[in-house]
């Protein structure tokens, strides 16, 4: 798959159409900077706006992909399949922005109920408020180190690994301690806190 050809035949199409980038880019709901990666073979289009494409200029996925237009019209189970892959993508990257947002939120109160407990000092003295202090800014920590793992899917790839046989509950108890581990690890070693 060629890149720089597929998106100079991107750029062809559209050329056809004579429809600029930026009018390109209102109709798919991207920016004409993207369009225009897309016709430089920087970037390729995700999987559900080549469907929106195709239709668009009239062309199949794999015409898109192939870099040249066949005679032939898109058929039905090619949209179809296309279509489902689409879908399946729209649903990953919902359930992604999911995770992305729950994790976001626990660290965003975390880190706003560890800056008022520090900061006013409430139960100072207190072990258990403290105790508690310590937690929030280890939990704030916890959320940055899993952020990354979330959004490159490493921790979903963790997820799937059947073979080890261990329960979901006690692997995510797992993941939270080593996730803490290595918080409390940073916060002491590196940060020097």
């Amino acid at each position: 798959m060629d890149q720089k050809m597929i998106g100079s035949f991107l750029k062809e199409l559209r050329k056809e159409k004579n429809i600029t980038q930026e009018q390109l880019a209102d109709k798919l709901g991207v920016s004409g900077r993207t369009v225009s990666r897309w016709e430089t073979g920087n970037n390729m289009p995700d999987i559900s706006i080549l469907v929106e494409i195709a239709e668009l200029f009239d062309v199949s996925i794999p015409e898109i992909i192939n870099a040249e237009r066949k005679n032939e019209k898109m058929n039905d189970e090619i949209k179809t399949v296309a279509q489902s892959m689409s879908d399946y993508a729209t649903t990953e990257k919902e359930n992604l922005l999911k995770e992305v947002r729950k994790l976001s939120t626990i660290g965003f109160i975390s880190l706003i109920l560890y800056m008022i407990l520090d900061i006013t000092k409430i139960g100072a003295g207190n072990g258990a408020v403290e105790a508690i202090t310590s937690y929030f800014r280890t939990l704030v920590f916890v959320v940055t180190l899993l952020m990354p793992a979330v959004t490159t899917g490493l921790i979903y790839k963790f997820k799937r690994k059947k073979e080890i046989g261990i329960p979901k509950k006690i692997g995510f108890a797992i993941a939270l301690i080593v996730a803490m581990a290595v918080a409390f690890f940073i916060k002491r070693v590196v940060l020097g806190g």
